[in-house]
């Protein structure tokens, strides 16, 4: 029987087999509502308000993205297809409206006060150092970043369960993110996503759901990206563990996640429908048979849609020099910086992470270089 159970200073959760599917609700960075910049004071308050209708709705767990602009994106003009804004821009809002302590620390207290369990994505090695002083119950990893090797080597080391998405991704690279956080640390659930956002129900290939349960050990969940709530329901009657949800105030409020999000009304009757699946498995039928959910069900496997792959253009990380590195020196752990856009600009993937340190770099490296097998041709 496998699964985990997540401990918060209020209560024990499982997730996986025998325990209620764990519902998310993805704020993201949902908190951000207008393209006009607001004080972290409105932020945090948006933020409060979004939790607390989460908690109304069902939700098990509230989710953030967590950013540090340092050590995640690199000062170049470059956008996402699911949001025009500047990348570098969008990144370094998000690390400014987000400060430790005028922020993040008020908000997790909130949460814990209210109930619900706090966790947030973080989408660099820097961002999840953030998250570990917060004392997080466990962790979310972006499908981007599954590969992120400097990132994962601090998270697999906290002991705290990992969620991962497998968006964007071929079976054999989730392959190679589970064997290497499951060096460290066994608890672990993986979440079958399509990348696309929205999505369109059959697109979704929920199929793969039964794809991962077979070829996985570990509780398998859903993270929708999708309008409507009939593929999520579908994925629970295929024995998703865990749902994720982004969720919002309004799909008409500004920011890169809205338009795809669900509000309190429509989360709280997806809640309500996934505990009568739980109570009477005979209930997700009608969902099986939905005409928007059945094309999604004859796929069985895991591939990537062609709008994934330009979206991992502006996404997938390569190694950087974290700092001036002159040529001889030995390259440390934190010398080294895991970053976007790595496909635009070149470089050693970050599960290389570990084959360049204790390297000697062979030539002077100025910091956000990207490391290349040049760098260290020599060794590797």
């Amino acid at each position: 029987m496998n699964g985990f159970n997540i401990k918060t200073p209020y209560s024990s959760r499982r997730i996986g087999d025998n325990a209620p599917t764990f519902v998310i609700a993805e704020i993201g960075k949902n908190f951000i509502q207008t393209k006009k910049e607001k004080s972290v004071k409105e932020y945090l308050r948006n933020a409060k308000e979004l939790v607390i209708l989460a908690k109304k709705s069902g939700a098990d767990a509230v989710k953030f993205q967590t950013h540090n602009v340092e050590d995640e994106q690199l000062n170049l003009k470059i956008r996402a297809p699911h949001f025009k804004g500047d990348r570098y821009e969008w990144v370094s809002r998000n690390t400014k409206a987000t400060p430790v302590k005028e922020f993040w620390i008020p908000l997790k207290e909130f949460c814990d006060k209210e109930g619900i369990t706090f966790f947030s994505t973080p989408c660099s090695l820097g961002a999840a150092k953030i998250l570990s002083s917060l004392d997080v119950a466990l962790w979310k990893v972006a499908s981007w970043d599954i590969l992120d090797f400097v990132m994962l080597d601090h998270i697999r080391k906290s002991g705290k369960p990992v969620i991962i998405s497998g968006g964007a991704s071929t079976a054999e690279e989730i392959d190679r993110s589970i064997s290497y956080i499951q060096e460290k640390n066994k608890n672990l659930a993986l979440l079958h996503c399509v990348s696309k956002y929205p999505c369109p129900p059959e697109e979704l290939n929920l199929g793969t759901i039964g794809f991962f349960k077979k070829r996985y050990d570990v509780p398998i969940g859903f993270s929708d990206h999708s309008l409507g709530i009939e593929s999520t329901l579908a994925a629970v009657a295929l024995g998703a563990k865990v749902i994720e949800k982004h969720f919002s105030l309004s799909r008409s409020l500004w920011g890169a996640d809205h338009r795809f999000s669900m509000t309190s009304a429509s989360f709280g009757k997806m809640v309500t429908e996934i505990r009568k699946i739980e109570a009477n498995p005979g209930a997700a039928q009608k969902y099986l048979n939905h005409e928007k959910v059945k094309p999604s069900l004859n796929f069985s496997g895991k591939v990537i849609r062609d709008e994934e792959k330009s979206m991992k253009a502006v996404f997938a990380k390569a190694l950087f020099a974290g700092r001036d590195i002159p040529a001889g020196q030995v390259i440390k752990s934190d010398m080294l910086y895991s970053m976007r856009p790595g496909l635009a600009v070149g470089g050693l993937q970050p599960l290389h992470f570990h084959m360049v340190v204790g390297q000697k770099s062979a030539k002077d490296l100025k910091k956000f270089e990207p490391i290349t097998l040049e760098v260290v041709k020599s060794e590797i």
